[in-house]
C-alpha cells in the first residue's frame, strides 16, 4: 500500500481547486489519520460538536454575558474550516459527491417559490 504524504496532498490544493479536490484530499486525510473507520454516527456527533463551537465563536462577537474569563478573541475562520472538515468527512463517510448533491438540491431550490 502507498504511503500518502499528506502535506504533499494538501500543497496542491488552491483557490482553483474544486469541492471534489477537497473531498479527495480529505478522505486521504481521514485515511493518513486513522479515522477510517468511524461511523456516519460517529461523524455527525463530531460535526454537531463543530456546529457549537461556531456559534460560541459567534457568541463572542456579542454582548451575551460570559464567563470573564473566557477570551473574546475570535477564532470564527477556524471553527468553519473545522466545520466545513466535518462536513466533507460526513460525505465521504456516506459515500456523497457533495458537489452533485448540491447541484441536485439547488436545482430543486431555483424551482420554489420564496417569500
Amino acid at each position: 500500500m502507498e504511503e500518502i504524504n499528506l502535506e504533499e496532498e494538501f500543497n496542491k490544493l488552491n483557490e482553483k481547486s474544486s469541492l471534489r479536490d477537497f473531498q479527495k484530499y480529505i478522505e486521504k486525510m481521514i485515511k493518513k489519520r486513522g479515522f477510517d473507520n468511524e461511523t456516519p454516527e460517529d461523524v455527525v456527533l463530531l460535526l454537531t460538536e463543530e456546529l457549537g463551537e461556531v456559534a460560541k465563536e459567534v457568541r463572542k462577537s456579542t454582548d451575551i454575558k460570559m464567563d470573564i474569563n473566557s477570551s473574546r478573541t475570535q477564532n470564527l475562520d477556524k471553527e468553519i474550516a473545522d466545520l466545513f472538515n466535518m462536513l466533507m468527512s460526513l460525505c465521504v463517510v456516506t459515500k456523497i459527491d457533495l458537489f452533485e448533491a448540491y447541484k441536485n438540491k439547488e436545482e430543486i431550490n431555483l424551482k420554489r417559490k420564496w417569500n
